[in-house]
């Protein structure tokens, strides 16, 4: 079976938001067999509605809506539906109950007539309702295409996605299973991968699709396939696995469907009853919101810096300024010590730091543009590594981050 995937505003279409809800809905669909054949994004007007429903019609066996279903004059969908489906309006009274509810334990404020037109339905769609807000969701019909229209607010159509949808369909259709399985890799480029892993490569049987997704500093292998028998589908990707990670083993860090390098790296602090503090400088406090976004962080993760100037250096971090005009801001001696210091100054088993030229000019420091420093002050010793991820702000600043994780993590599993 194929599903499509269409989010309605302009608001996308102009770059003021980005289109996250495609991402889960495919991700979420693809755990139970569905295929994505297409995701677009439209307009919300009318005609752009109408014509986008029209092709979609026997051409997927799902199509998934998301937008335009809100109480404003600019949220156009339900009414465009009842023309698509040639249908009417009507009342429904536990849509309407919901909202009552809503508003009185959580909105506080007067409920408007607006409000109260959320709970006009069109009369053929079965509906789902949304615990989170007053847009609810809505399953119809047109030939042999299934539609599913869900409001645009991303916590609202995740909610409704998991816990009425997703068991609807399941309900309704006979899915395969897809299986992906998912190989982190980090410090290696594609080409090179690629060059080690050819024979192998070459030898994947015609059912398993593969697929390398660079980014930077880390490198994705996503091994693909699908069929009607878990076990034997689940067995044949890890017979290939198998084969795959003796020939990547110095670059493998774990699986993306497991876990994330942060959360390997939360993992192996907590096992050790370790702890960690950042001094980031041109990151910018990115490696610091990626580790405190894992659950549990506070059981090893002390604090974090962002010590972005020269004077915030010397003045919170308290390094040397004498190391500092010999070595420049950007040097090895000084992210050592804004590690070591880190480290003191939160009483934290690790401390790291970051500090460089991520462009577009040098600021105080004499290196040249994409040249970065990261440094890790362990229990027992401290070091860095000196690295140029290139001219492009955006690219230096991830790649230092993808490395620092990356680092960070063959440190932790010497013990």
């Amino acid at each position: 079976m194929t599903a499509e995937i269409i989010t309605i505003g302009d608001e996308i279409l102009i770059g003021q938001t980005v289109d996250t809800n495609s991402t889960f809905i495919a991700k979420e669909f693809n755990k139970i067999g569905l295929s994505i054949n297409r995701i677009s994004s439209i307009k919300d007007a009318e005609v752009d509605i109408l014509n986008t429903l029209q092709r979609s019609v026997n051409c997927s066996d799902i199509v998934i809506v998301t937008g335009g279903l809100g109480p404003t004059n600019d949220d156009i969908t339900k009414n465009t539906l009842l023309k698509f489906f040639n249908d009417k309006l009507i009342t429904d009274r536990n849509v309407l109950d919901n909202i009552k509810f809503l508003w009185k334990k959580y909105i506080k404020q007067p409920l408007l007539q607006v409000n109260i037109d959320q709970s006009l339905v069109p009369s053929k769609a079965h509906v789902f309702i949304n615990n989170n807000g007053s847009a609810p969701g809505l399953w119809m019909t047109k030939d042999k295409t299934t539609f599913i229209f869900l409001p645009g607010v991303p916590f609202e159509m995740k909610a409704l996605i998991k816990h009425s949808v997703i068991p609807k369909i399941l309900k309704e259709f006979s899915l395969p299973h897809i299986l992906h399985k998912t190989i982190l890799t980090y410090g290696m480029g594609e080409s090179s991968i690629a060059e080690k892993i050819k024979e192998w490569e070459d030898n994947l049987p015609v059912d398993i699709s593969f697929a390398y997704l660079p980014s930077l500093g880390r490198v994705k292998l996503r091994l693909s396939t699908k069929g009607v028998d878990l076990s034997k589908i689940t067995a044949n990707i890890q017979f290939q696995i198998d084969k795959l990670i003796p020939l990547i083993k110095d670059v493998f860090v774990g699986y993306e469907e497991d876990e994330s390098i942060q959360k390997l790296i939360s993992n192996r602090l907590i096992k050790n009853n370790s702890t960690i503090s950042l001094a980031e400088s041109f990151t910018g406090g990115k490696i610091a919101d990626s580790l405190v976004s894992i659950i549990g962080a506070s059981t090893f993760f002390k604090g974090s810096l962002v010590c972005y100037s020269t004077e915030s250096k010397k003045n919170i971090l308290k390094i040397d300024e004498d190391i500092i005009k010999k070595h420049t801001v950007v040097s090895s001696h000084v992210v050592e010590s804004m590690a070591i210091k880190v480290k003191e100054m939160f009483s934290s088993d690790y401390g790291l730091a970051t500090t460089g030229n991520a462009g577009p000019d040098k600021g105080d420091s004499d290196k040249e543009i994409g040249t970065v420093y990261i440094g890790i002050a362990t229990p027992k010793e401290v070091y860095s590594f000196e690295f140029n991820f290139g001219n492009s702000r955006e690219r230096v600043t991830q790649k230092s981050v993808n490395k620092s994780f990356e680092l960070l993590l063959k440190e932790l599993l010497k013990n």
